[in-house]
């Protein structure tokens, strides 16, 4: 274990939560110490005097500035509101979200130990019991040997090699860890069919079919699937298991590495398991979160309770509903995969060493352009608003953006580099939003309207335990690791990884690009996905009655657009009056259409 000497001591200027800031955001990973200070204070001296460093120290005086706002909008809330009218709010709030626990679905979250390294592990077996991370520049993961130093994913490489001395570098392998987690995902296939694939290495399935088909206990059955999985690919996954998605999550990290954790699925239990748990371990909670947490108060989830009228006063700032979940534990347990119509955007970035010279900078931005167009092609999506993302060379980081008339696919984004140079950067990255899916042939634009409604099946029917249910993930690792050599820098891990969540499926990237805001989230109750509409090739004009072909999108709105047009529904007005109300019925049926603004809410699936 590293320890500390005299000179890496903080200046007094040096805050606590700076301390903390600089120890990135994988601070919390299973196999690191607890104490964590010593190795804080070593990352921060190592860190110290960089460009880094200083963007870090800026915004840790940034959140303080912050913090210091929300005390001072608290204490004011405080004298004004009615504090016993806020309390009861509060209670009846949490009666009823204990009302919408559901503790009938067997949740599982799996997640591989150390993925990266352990798929190293067997190509190369005189690394086990040896301190090691792979990557050059920035580490992707370390085995759980080199944790013990305080060496985790996302930490530069000359840090890490400051805490342990003796750490092995191991170049990044794409290839491996595809062919290894598509291995792992066709195993847990058979347990669950409908399992949500969330990255290359972790997964949550819905068992509780499962068992009761095989009449089997969850311990059991997750005990075989992890046995399994070392069995057939010679890897250990973790596992946890909860009555829904966040505990599940959490339950997962409990036995780590190679063990499972089963939480009790009563009300009394989970409340116990939840009320010493750190805010920081429930998913949704990051750094500044927990810091801003802490300033109230608020450190564990049993906190929540104590402080629940400050929470309740600050409710913009923390979501009232979202915290008195995590205090009682309540969250969605739907598990299935991610639709194409959840993607709410697609994108690309490139990390590298600072660049000045124009030409370079262009050259990257046409790799990461290139890459965004290939995956636009391949994947089938259009947009109409692009976003340029860039990082200086100080780690200040700007976005530019511009909309389209049309749908474009092709590579763009150097209008607006361009009027932003001389810059000197280190990250360059393009986003397209307000997504159009190219794959949608039949079901789409008025003809969907003319389908039948969607057929919904019922929570508890049985799912069929098949192969032929389970869709091949496919993984395109090669635009994924985008670090263009070492870097002596220490990135964070959202920035220099984001990319990775390509590894999974674009269904698991349409999770993280499209996720609701924690404070917005609300318990569900599992649900089957609803069939998709059929779409016959002729149907029936709902105002006229003519048959329409519906492989002419175009032809079928300008017919809807002439029934609907002013002068038919001025001659409808001289027939007798049930023709005249049926007339009348149906154009108000569809006055949607011609006004954006009265236009339905899609129901969805």
């Amino acid at each position: 274990m590293v320890e500390a000497s005299s000179d890496t001591a903080p200046a007094p200027s040096q805050s606590r939560s700076l301390l903390k800031r600089l120890a990135g955001p994988s601070s919390t990973k299973a196999g690191l110490t607890n104490d964590q200070s010593d190795i804080n204070r070593i990352i921060a001296e190592a860190s110290k005097g960089s460009k880094y460093y200083e963007n870090e120290k800026k915004k840790d005086k940034e959140l303080t500035e912050r913090i210091k706002r929300l005390l001072q909008t608290q204490n004011a809330a405080t004298k004004e509101a009615d504090l016993v009218q806020v309390e009861s709010t509060v209670s009846h709030l949490l009666i009823e979200l204990e009302s919408l626990r559901d503790t009938s679905q067997i949740i599982v979250h799996i997640d591989a130990d150390a993925f990266f390294a352990n798929c190293e592990l067997l190509y190369n077996p005189d690394l086990k019991g040896k301190p090691f991370g792979v990557g050059k520049g920035v580490l992707t993961t370390a085995s759980y040997e080199a944790r013990k130093f305080g060496v985790r994913s996302g930490m530069a490489a000359f840090i890490a090699k400051k805490l342990c001395p003796e750490l092995i570098l191991l170049s990044i392998h794409p290839q491996r860890y595809s062919d290894m987690s598509k291995k792992v995902m066709a195993i847990l296939a058979r347990y669950d069919p409908d399992m949500l694939v969330a990255s290359c290495d972790e997964a949550y399935l819905n068992i509780t079919e499962y068992c009761e088909r095989h009449n089997m206990t969850a311990e059991e059955c997750v005990s075989e699937m992890r046995r399994i999985v070392q069995e057939e690919t010679k890897l250990t996954v973790s596992a946890g298991i909860a009555p829904n998605r966040m505990l599940s999550k959490i339950c997962s990290d409990k036995n780590k590495p190679n063990g499972q954790f089963h939480l009790p699925f009563n009300s009394q239990a989970i409340k116990d398991f939840m009320v010493d748990l750190p805010v920081r371990k429930v998913p949704g909670i990051g750094r500044v979160l927990e810091r801003m947490l802490e300033s109230i108060g608020v450190t564990t989830c049993g906190d929540i309770f104590t402080h629940r009228v400050s929470i309740a006063l600050l409710d913009k700032e923390f979501g009232l509903r979202f915290m008195l979940q995590t205090y009682l534990g309540i969250a969605s347990n739907v598990v299935r995969p991610h639709s194409r119509e959840e993607r709410k955007s697609i994108g690309a970035e490139r990390t590298f060493h600072p660049l000045a010279d124009k030409d370079k900078i262009l050259q990257k931005l046409e790799e990461v352009a290139e890459e965004l167009e290939n995956d636009m092609t391949e994947t089938g999506w259009a947009g109409r608003t692009v976003t340029l993302k860039y990082k200086l060379d100080d780690y200040q980081v700007f976005t530019r953006a511009k909309s389209f008339e049309r749908w474009i696919t092709n590579k763009t984004g150097k209008e607006l580099l361009l009027p932003e140079l001389p810059l000197k950067i280190r990250l360059i990255g393009l986003r397209v939003t307000k997504l159009k899916d190219l794959k949608l042939s039949t079901d789409s634009g008025i003809k969907r309207y003319f389908s039948g409604p969607t057929e919904q099946t019922s929570p508890r029917k049985k799912r069929k335990i098949s192969s032929e249910n389970h869709q091949d993930v496919d993984y395109n690792w090669e635009d994924c690791i985008l670090l263009d050599g070492d870097e002596e820098d220490c990135e964070t891990l959202e920035d220099e990884l984001l990319s990775l969540t390509k590894l999974a499926s674009p269904r698991a990237s349409a999770a993280l690009e499209g996720a609701v805001p924690p404070h917005e989230c609300k318990p569900v109750s599992a649900k089957a996905a609803g069939k998709k509409r059929s779409i016959e090739s002729q149907i029936s004009c709902p105002l006229c009655g003519e048959e329409l072909n519906t492989n002419d999108n175009q032809k079928v709105n300008a017919h809807i657009d002439f029934c609907l047009s002013r002068e038919a529904i001025q001659e409808a007005e001289g027939q007798s009056p049930d023709a005249k109300a049926k007339s009348k019925s149906q154009a108000n049926a569809w006055s949607w259409f011609l006004d954006p603004k009265t236009k339905p809410r899609s129901k969805g699936k």
